[in-house]
């Protein structure tokens, strides 16, 4: 290849045809020889006429031009230039060539510049008939080595996992290496591991090696801990340098289940420091419901934390068969669970159907001996998922007939028939001292204290299964707590009070160690793997390398024993992990990883991803030759005056159909090639234009926003099969960076933590609404607040409308052109049904005619709507075309819907029509309507 400047040929010869075009000017520019001059008589009859054909002696300058550049676009392009050639002195060389990649979770961030890379190294190497292997070192396979097409047609299939490459996964690849001579790419990581030397010797061996490492500063995010009441978070960056803030984002389920971001915080790395930490102070209910942490726009499977069971503070219920001791605290059956558990849990109290919607961890039944048939499959099911039942004994439950006869499901043991007493259950003359815990037994190696001993107690029923289910017992045998496997759950039953009426258990430290080790009042500190020996974890939800969270699916179960110390890889992908009694998280970044940047060797070419990428040019010279080439044919039609009429008209489609496909593959390519996408592009504008299109301002709330797309494409859908408006698919508008002319409507529903805008962004609202737009503010709290006075939506309204060109505002009169644009209305509900609604104030000279019900208020659009009626939850209909917002109950919530539905098509209306609906030529009709 020769390189002149920026540009490159495969075949530098062909130029020299450039030389030619000389020759060829003078060849066509040579005037031919004069005519010999005969006198004819009868010319003189030609003299004096007009011939409107003229045709010129001799080819115009410019059109020989438009020749010589046609010709020279040929011989370019058959030359094959190259835009950003590489150096052939820097080219690895001209044998086979090995692309050795790393392709672990630190490469997925700028994956996509990889792939483009590596398009570029296959493509010339395609050029250069080289052929090439591919080896990943996070899953090696033999190379083997191939034509570059072939490699190139299965780039997309390449794909960087959620881990490193172990010193197992290097040196398999060792010893994987092809012998003979071939020189290396080695797309790193930019990580550094002692087990990358051996592979780089080995490779250097063989040939040249050239290293491909992305400039980014890699940002790994550690496990989160939980200690004081914080969610502890702690992210790690690969070069320390300048002050730098990431914001760090928890996902999780709403109450309604559907995923959403639940917070997200900034979290700073001070300037010249690796490490930064955030402390979040979270409720216990929302803790329970973060699935992972995110750094925001990291795109990658190390700045991913998923939270395990150790994450958050346990929720027990608390319920009592009788509390009614008259103020006798001691004596209440749930005082001393009280003590034990509340500095450690978090505490729920009311009756069984109440606490088990809330999904509690534990509950606990101090001396409950009946429960109702919905409470018993209420609590069957909870169990079935993994819930904890405790249960305590008492004089209820030794008078009742509770798994007597046959076993209760919710009961561990069946219990000895006996009297209607506690003494009738069982008493002695001497209290009874606890024995030691038995092997096996959660209560194993607790020391007893000497002092708790028991004085009553509900008997068990000997059958085959009561030795199995015995953890606890007395110094004479008989079972003290007993426990079953129910599903994923547990029921477990303390044969005493939970109180001291039956023992001194309740008031020794042994009852609350105990309950820690029965996992009731905290989760067991990280186990060691020792303890996990012989147990099978099975994966829940597993990372890919981009940090997505997946099915598991059916992937296999993994031995405890390894789960905390093999190095992760294709047999253990990190992940969430589910034991028989607690979950466990795997993440690809653990606390003692330290982020240290790759070093390589002096003699090693170090090159970065955002080099220029070579370009071949020869199609798009040849496509300007052909189009030279019809752009010459037209030239010389019109010059020999025969292009007229349907010709010219012909002629200007074919010109426009020759340069057409020139341009737009140019344009599609620039897209492609950008790095960062325009904020606006012309699809947008097409999107926004091609017809009615209503729109809605992204607040930042994930849920909102796909309930407010919801909403507006029901009303849209609405509109179409009532009115003659068909819109289109509604739109999410981000006011910093999107046009908003293009939107007859924005719905801007209100939240106390959306941010406000920027000025740039109150200019272009302001011009919006003077343009005619309208802007439907709806705080979503029934209009609590009256217009923004007491609530936090309504005083984030007042905020975010302050800088805004709002006329003067009055609620909406029942006169006013709303209640009859389309249907005639006097309410104007949502999901709630408040009757103020505001609009810009009707001007003080609108009088009323007398004669006539209606002011005339024929003026302009008003600007904003604000209510609180929450419209889009009433509008909002999921994929099916099904309302998606329960609203009241049977036929009046549905009325109260259609309702809704009716004023947003009268908004629509409004803000399309205009006011014309309120000019007195529409009265006689409205009359009749309205039966006046």
């Amino acid at each position: 290849m020769t390189v002149l400047g920026p540009l490159g040929f495969t075949a530098p010869w062909l130029l020299l045809g450039l030389l030619a075009l000389p020759v060829l000017w003078v060849i066509l520019r040579a005037v031919p020889p004069a005519p010999i001059r005969r006198l004819f008589p009868g010319v003189v009859l030609l003299l004096g006429l007009k011939d409107d054909d003229q045709v010129t002696d001799r080819t115009p300058w410019w059109l020989l031009l438009l020749r010589l550049l046609a010709v020279a676009a040929v011989i370019i392009g058959l030359a094959g230039p190259i835009l950003n050639p590489e150096d052939e002195a820097d080219a690895a060389g001209t044998g086979p060539l090995l692309v050795v990649m790393d392709a672990s979770w630190s490469s997925a961030a700028d994956w996509r510049a990889r792939q483009v890379a590596l398009d570029a190294l296959l493509s010339r190497a395609e050029r250069e008939a080289r052929p090439v292997a591919v080896l990943r070192l996070t899953e090696p396979e033999v190379p083997q080595f191939q034509q570059a097409a072939v490699l190139r047609a299965r780039l997309s299939g390449l794909q960087p996992e959620p881990w490193e490459p172990g010193e197992a996964d290097v040196a398999r690849a060792l010893s994987m290496l092809p012998a003979g001579d071939f020189d290396s790419y080695w797309m790193s990581d930019g990580l550094a591991r002692d087990s990358r030397d051996p592979l780089l010797n080995a490779l250097m061996d063989h040939g040249q090696v050239t290293v491909f490492e992305s400039p980014r500063n890699l940002t790994a995010l550690l496990p989160p801990a939980f200690a004081d009441g914080h969610v502890q978070l702690t992210a790690r960056r690969l070069h320390a340098g300048a002050e730098r803030e990431v914001s760090i984002a928890a996902h999780g389920l709403d109450p309604a289940g559907n995923p959403t971001v639940l917070v997200r915080a900034p979290l700073t790395f001070a300037e010249g420091a690796a490490e930064g930490a955030l402390d979040l102070s979270l409720p216990a209910e929302l803790r329970a419901r973060i699935t992972r942490f995110e750094i925001d726009g990291a795109r990658s499977a190390g700045a991913v934390s998923l939270p395990d069971d150790s994450l958050r503070r346990r929720e027990v219920a608390l319920i009592a068969g009788n509390e009614n001791r008259e103020g006798l605290e001691l004596l209440s059956p749930l005082y001393y669970l009280h003590k034990a558990l509340e500095e450690d849990v978090d505490l729920l109290d009311g009756a069984l159907t109440e606490v088990l919607p809330a999904n509690p961890d534990v509950i606990v039944l101090a001396d409950v001996a009946t429960l109702g048939p919905k409470e018993q499959e209420g609590v069957a099911a909870w169990l079935e998922k993994g819930g904890t039942l405790l249960r305590f004994a008492g004089p209820r439950l030794a008078a009742s007939d509770v798994s007597r006869d046959r076993e209760d499901p919710l009961m561990p043991v069946r219990l000895r028939a006996g009297g209607r007493s506690v003494g009738g259950a069982m008493s002695w003359g001497e209290p009874k001292s606890l024995a030691p815990f038995p092997a096996g037994s959660p209560f194993e190696g607790l020391a007893v204290p000497e002092d708790v001993t028991v004085t009553s107690q509900i008997m068990a029923q000997p059958d085959p299964t009561l030795a199995e289910r015995v953890i606890a017992q007395l110094s004479d045998g008989t079972p003290l707590v007993t426990r079953k496997r129910v599903g994923q759950g547990q029921v477990v039953l303390f044969h005493v009070t939970a109180n001291a009426e039956w023992s001194s258990l309740p008031l020794s430290g042994l009852f609350v160690q105990m309950l820690e080790r029965l996992a009731i009042s905290a989760m067991p500190a990280a186990p060691e793997p020792e303890e996990l020996a012989g147990t099978i974890w099975q994966p829940i939800r597993v990372l890919d390398g981009f940090g997505a969270v997946v099915d598991a699916g059916t992937l296999p179960g993994v031995p405890g024993e390894a789960l905390l110390t093999a190095d992760l890889g294709p047999e253990l992908r990190p992940g969430l992990y589910q034991g028989e009694e607690r979950s466990l998280a795997r993440n690809v970044v653990t606390a003692d990883r330290v982020l240290q940047p790759a070093t390589w060797p002096d003699t090693v070419p170090v090159e970065g991803l955002t080099r220029p990428q070579e370009t071949p040019l020869a199609g798009w010279l040849l496509a300007l030759a052909i189009a030279l080439l019809l752009a010459d044919v037209i030239a010389s039609l019109a010059l020999s005056g025969r292009l007229r009429g349907a010709r010219a008209s012909a002629a200007a489609v074919l010109l426009a159909l020759a340069l057409g496909p020139l341009a737009a593959p140019g344009t599609a390519q620039a897209q492609g090639e950008s790095s960062t996408p325009p904020t606006e592009t012309d699809a947008f504008a097409e999107a926004a234009t091609a017809e009615v299109t209503l729109a809605h301002v992204v607040t930042g709330d994930a849920q909102l926003d796909d309930l407010a797309q919801n909403g507006l494409r029901g009303l849209s859908e609405t509109l179409y099969y009532r009115t003659s408006v068909e819109p289109a698919e509604p739109m999410a508008v981000n006011l910093e960076s999107d046009e908003l002319a293009f939107f007859p409507l924005l719905y801007w529903p209100i939240t106390p933590s959306q941010p406000t805008p920027s000025p740039a962004a109150y200019a272009k609202l302001n011009e919006y609404l003077r343009s005619g737009g309208m802007i439907l503010f709806d705080t979503r709290d029934a209009d609590v607040a009256g217009f923004g006075a007491a609530s936090p939506e309504g005083r984030k309204l007042r905020e975010l409308a302050a800088p805004l060109d709002i006329p003067p505002l009055e609620p909406l009169p029942q006169d006013h052109v709303l209640t009859r644009t389309f249907y005639l209305l006097q309410d104007f509900p949502g999901r709630y049904t408040s009757r103020d609604v505001w609009v810009e104030a009707a001007p003080p000279d609108a009088e009323l005619v007398e004669g006539m019900p209606f002011r005339n208020l024929n003026d302009n659009v008003t600007p904003v709507v604000i209510g609180g009626n929450d419209w889009a939850g009433a509008w909002a209909v999921d994929n099916r075309g099904n309302p998606q917002v329960r609203i009241g109950s049977g036929f009046a919530g549905e009325r109260q819907r259609e309702i809704a539905y009716r004023f947003g098509v009268n908004l629509v209306m409004h803000v399309l029509t205009g006011n014309y609906k309120s000019d007195q030529v529409h009265v006689p009709a409205l009359l009749d309507r309205l039966g006046q």
